[in-house]
């Protein structure tokens, strides 16, 4: 979640202040860290609404945000999903909203890329209780097999480090396409066995392999990955320009991101996910958590990956989502393409 939150964190240094009433107010953020925990992010989610905050941004991570959305619903204080792709996140919690667009169109779109490009049977691979990679299997699952394919599910438990059974089983089922959106410290395990037992499959991921962890584990292999996300560099020069000078300036931030300045579209969400949060705050013209409750509803904006508009479930009105592929050559992504569903 870090990569994400040095958006909010860029943004805050661009725009310190908000004019509520005719009065300027400093923005302060506070920061904590649930450590990717649903158990931990409970905790976290009482220390943010004890803090007094008008408004929370995040999680990263559905699992976690959908185990901290009661604390904040009963709390009263309205909070706004980033990167959060779980429908269950916003689901009965009407203080919860969301910037992001959801995993069943998400999974949809990769199961049309898959099939597209020849894909007849997919292998999946989720983590075991993970709300995220389960649903977002499952949604790719359905979708594939509606347009003839095949799949080939299994799932790996908590603290699993050894993925060469699960490669094994990819290539020994004669599967065309490995679908696995699960975390960084899971993918990059995942890639090295992959090159290991020459995988010769695609790697299709989601938004959650879309990190300079995933391009330096792939960098010099002759793996193909692709990957659907929320933004890739150089879809706003300007917004890009600033914020690596601003990365590389900072030896936290550059550690924050990974070690250099390669940007991740969760970064470029958390910056317009701050203009919204301002949006709201002076639409309520007050800092009550009631008010901006009031008025998130209604902000519509439009940021570096696109325009916001909440729809009655809380949900971002999101149908596109950016493909992008992975050069192994020098570790970099790739522009695919922008894709939506009907």
């Amino acid at each position: 979640g870090k990569q994400e939150t040095l958006g909010v964190q860029y943004a805050n240094v661009e725009t310190p202040t908000v004019e509520i009433g005719g009065e300027t107010y400093n923005v302060e953020l506070v920061i904590v860290d649930n450590e990717s925990s649903p158990e931990k992010g409970i905790t976290a989610a009482h220390n943010l609404v004890t803090s007094g905050v008008s408004m929370i941004l995040g999680t990263y991570g559905s699992g976690v945000a959908i185990a901290a959305g009661p604390t904040f619903a009963e709390a009263g204080v309205p909070a706004m999903g980033i990167t959060c792709t779980n429908p269950q996140v916003t689901i009965g919690n009407d203080y919860y909203f969301r910037m992001c667009f959801l995993d069943p169109f998400q999974g949809t779109v990769l199961a049309n890329y898959a099939w597209e490009h020849g894909s007849k049977k997919a292998y999946c691979l989720s983590k075991m209780g993970d709300d995220y990679s389960v649903g977002l299997v499952n949604y790719f699952a359905d979708a594939f097999k509606k347009l003839g394919g095949t799949v080939v599910e299994e799932q790996f438990e908590q603290g699993n480090s050894d993925f060469a059974a699960y490669v094994a089983n990819a290539k020994k089922n004669g599967c065309d396409v490995f679908f696995s959106p699960v975390s960084t410290e899971a993918a990059a395990l995942i890639i090295n066995q992959a090159q290991a037992q020459k995988l010769g499959m695609p790697i299709l991921a989601s938004d959650t392999w879309d990190s300079n962890v995933i391009t330096g584990a792939a960098k010099g292999t002759d793996l193909e990955i692709i990957v659907t996300t929320f933004y890739q560099e150089g879809g706003d020069p300007e917004f890009d320009k600033g914020i690596k000078a601003w990365i590389e300036g900072d030896k936290t931030n550059l550690a924050n991101n990974g070690g250099n300045s390669e940007l991740a579209a969760v970064t470029a969400m958390g910056y317009d996910a701050y203009y919204v949060a301002l949006e709201a705050v002076k639409a309520a013209g007050s800092t009550d958590p009631a008010a901006v409750l009031e008025a998130l509803p209604d902000v519509v904006y439009t940021g570096v990956c696109g325009k916001v508009v909440f729809l009655d479930s809380g949900d971002a009105d999101r149908n596109e989502a950016v493909v992008k592929k992975c050069n192994t050559a020098d570790g970099t992504w790739e522009y695919v393409a922008t894709q939506t569903v009907k």
